[in-house]
């Protein structure tokens, strides 16, 4: 902290009103430059605060203490130092301001130079930062991840980890934690005044595959969305297997189809024999009436009108007899059909298979022909 003679003399005029030399005459050590900064611009810096903290005593003892703020706000930009907190924090008590009161004087709290003559000013330090945090909310907020920025109701407050609490407003605060690596996380808390809530935030690292897909730029290259990068086609991981198709789900409408059909054959194949079979018993029975009156239908004129109804009743029961041949074979097809198709392996739904039967006609009758499409 780089504090000046003239500037600890203001701290303690605008605090307590009081001049005392030998205080006014003890300096602390002034802290090294910040990193990117030289000593001459350190330096400049350190008096255009000193300038600003002379004006705002002015201000100050005048009741001005708008102006005063504006004045430390500025100050406060150029060297963030113990005095310039402290008398900050006593401005924006008398402004009423007791959330940004508690945040000077917490800090001028923690920073407090080893002084003696210092030492008088802590009580009223403490006093007024008690009187401020009664007044409001405070967070305790810590992130898994050192250097994420924190905000708090979309403000950024710092990086973690932070440095003691952050005092808000009573009510309910979005805290959130973003890093350019992680994921963000975000967590919503209700504080009442006086109160305080600690919120605990794990953020997880980026998914550089997600990343490359989405055309988000990422370390080492790649295209940022928007930019007219387009990210690679997601595919599955290198070295991994894809799982085989899922095996179709059997129909079975066409075995039941076939089975009844199969059952139609049999009945069918039934129904002639039993036709056949008559046929040829009426037929039988024909023959023996001829038989018993002496005759024959070899040379027997006499009895050509009944030979001719026994060869008629031959022929009727000779068709009857193949179509029960052939409708017990187109059973027994259809039967084959059903069961091959029931007790067939199943393929995958990309790769269907279709059995038919069809009928093919032939000179001496009809026959079935199985048909599958793989």
């Amino acid at each position: 902290m780089m504090m000046t003679s003239r500037s600890l003399a203001v701290l303690l005029t605008v605090a307590t009103l009081i001049a005392d030399p030998d205080i006014a005459a003890a300096q602390p050590a002034a802290p090294p430059a910040a990193p990117g900064t030289t000593p001459a611009s350190a330096a400049d810096a350190a008096k255009r605060a000193e300038a600003l903290v002379d004006k705002a005593k002015s201000l100050y003892l005048a009741g001005k203490y708008q102006e005063a703020e504006e004045a430390l706000l500025v100050a406060w930009e150029l060297n963030p130092t113990f005095d310039v907190a402290y008398n900050l924090g006593n401005t924006e008590y008398k402004l009423k301001k007791y959330k940004e009161a508690a945040q000077y004087l917490s800090f001028a709290l923690k920073n407090w130079p080893l002084l003696k003559g210092v030492a008088k000013l802590r009580p009223r330090a403490e006093q007024w930062l008690a009187e401020s945090r009664a007044q409001v909310g405070a967070l305790k907020v810590s992130v898994t991840v050192a250097g994420a920025e924190v905000l708090v109701g979309g403000k950024r407050v710092g990086r973690a980890p932070l440095e003691g609490e952050v005092f808000v407003d009573p009510g309910e605060h979005r805290v959130e934690a973003m890093h350019l690596d992680y994921e963000p996380a975000s967590q919503t808390v209700s504080v009442a005044k006086g109160g305080t809530a600690e919120v605990k935030l794990a953020i997880t690292p980026v998914r550089r595959e997600a990343q490359a897909s989405a055309g988000v730029k990422t370390e080492g290259g790649g295209s940022a969305t928007g930019a007219g990068g387009v990210g690679p086609v997601a595919g599955p991981p290198a070295g991994s297997v894809e799982p085989p198709p899922l095996p179709e789900k059997r129909n079975w409408v066409p075995v039941i189809a076939l089975g009844a059909a199969s059952a139609v054959g049999l009945g069918v194949g039934i129904g002639m024999t039993v036709a056949s079979n008559n046929a040829n018993s009426e037929a039988r029975a024909q023959q023996g009436k001829i038989f018993a009156a002496g005759g024959g239908c070899l040379a027997s004129p006499s009895f050509a009108g009944q030979c001719a109804e026994l060869h008629r009743t031959g022929e009727r029961a000779g068709r009857l007899g193949d179509i029960a041949l052939g409708s017990y074979i187109a059973s027994g097809v259809l039967a084959t059909a059903a069961l091959t198709y029931a007790l067939w392996p199943t393929r995958s739904a990309e790769k269907a298979t279709a059995l038919f039967v069809v009928p093919e006609p032939r000179v001496d009758g009809v026959g079935f022909v199985m048909v599958s499409a793989w």
